[in-house]
């Protein structure tokens, strides 16, 4: 079993050297990417990159497809970097984590604006029925529930 601390550095490290490696190449598919995250699987033999790229769908697939080109390059540049026995095979896939902040954000701006029409119906609302629905202790009522006190 590998410690977890020493996955957590590698990691890091792989995402440090792939961020490094992207910088040299020249593929002009390649881009505005940001890396990240990245996680490597117990065994150091799998990395998983995250990226996210500024950009409409076929720059992203334009991205996706330079990385894919470039995966050979990158791994041997962390393969030798990182000193283990295996190099790690890298799997890239684009981080959603952006496209779900817009989506959430565009939930709470609708939720305030119900809200703000909630509040607005409420100050023009009226009692369905008596202002005070409950019914008004009189003295019978207050002397019985005096005794019921133990």
């Amino acid at each position: 079993m590998t410690d977890p601390a020493r996955l957590r550095k590698h990691a890091e490290r792989v995402r440090e050297l792939v961020v490094t490696a992207l910088r040299t190449i020249k593929d002009p598919r390649l881009g505005m990417i940001t890396i990240t995250d990245s996680r490597i699987t117990p065994d150091l033999r799998e990395a998983t990159i995250y990226y996210t790229v500024l950009g409409d769908a076929a720059e992203q697939a334009a991205t996706a497809a330079a990385l894919d080109s470039a995966k050979g390059l990158l791994r041997s540049t962390v393969g030798k970097a990182l000193g283990l026995r295996h190099s790690p095979s890298l799997h890239f896939e684009q981080d959603m984590v952006p496209d779900n902040v817009r989506h959430i954000d565009e939930l709470l701006a609708a939720a305030r604006e119900s809200d703000a029409k909630v509040h607005a119906l409420a100050a023009k609302a009226t009692y369905a029925g008596d202002a005070q629905p409950y019914r008004v202790t009189g003295e019978r009522d207050q002397s019985a529930d005096a005794g019921d006190n133990r």
